[in-house]
């Protein structure tokens, strides 16, 4: 049975998520992909103001396809999350409390993750045209030159995703590799 998890998270909401949980996303999360982590990265390092407040914030690694009719957005499944990894954990040393996208991150991502009471999560690649039913609302706020990977805020309503990271180290890839290896393997 899925979790029902109201966003932004709280620390204390994070630490009672684990590895392998199935979660429903609902309130506000931010799009962000290599090219506007990139940005928010460098306005980190000039001092200047950010787009949205990292403290608390939540992160989907995707970037929406045009809308279509009577939609917020259009297909908006996760891409791959390790592209982001070498701006990652200064944001999250920064406040991201929770990331969707999908795939394995580096070691200094796991290591910020926990050092930050944070979560990764996936949702499910190729599925996009279900999860953009969950978007209910999207706004662009940052980076219109980005196109499709512009910074959007989106309202999400029970938007599906399994809890990999979490906050005290478990990995849900290791853990389902390794049951299903000895499941296989006799």
């Amino acid at each position: 049975m899925a979790v029902s998890v109201q966003l932004p998270m709280t620390k204390e909401e994070a630490a009672r998520l684990r590895a392998g949980d199935s979660v429903l996303l609902t309130g506000t999360i931010y799009t962000a992909r290599d090219a506007a982590h990139k940005r928010i990265y460098e306005m980190m390092h000039a001092g200047e103001p950010l787009p949205f407040d990292l403290d608390g914030a939540s992160i989907y690694y995707v970037g929406p396809s045009p809308a279509q009719a009577g939609m917020p957005v259009g297909s908006a499944g996760p891409t791959t999350s390790s592209r982001c990894d070498k701006y990652t954990p200064e944001m999250l040393d920064a406040g991201l409390r929770v990331m969707v996208g999908k795939g394995r991150r580096s070691d200094a991502v796991k290591e910020a993750v926990v050092r930050n009471g944070a979560v990764y999560m996936a949702s499910t690649g190729g599925a996009g045209a279900m999860l953009a039913r969950c978007i209910k609302e999207a706004e662009v706020i940052a980076f219109p030159d980005l196109g499709t990977e512009a910074v959007r805020k989106l309202t999400v309503e029970n938007f599906p995703a399994v809890v990999i990271l979490d906050t005290v180290g478990g990995d849900y890839y290791e853990t389902a590799r390794k049951a299903y290896l000895s499941s296989v393997i006799k």
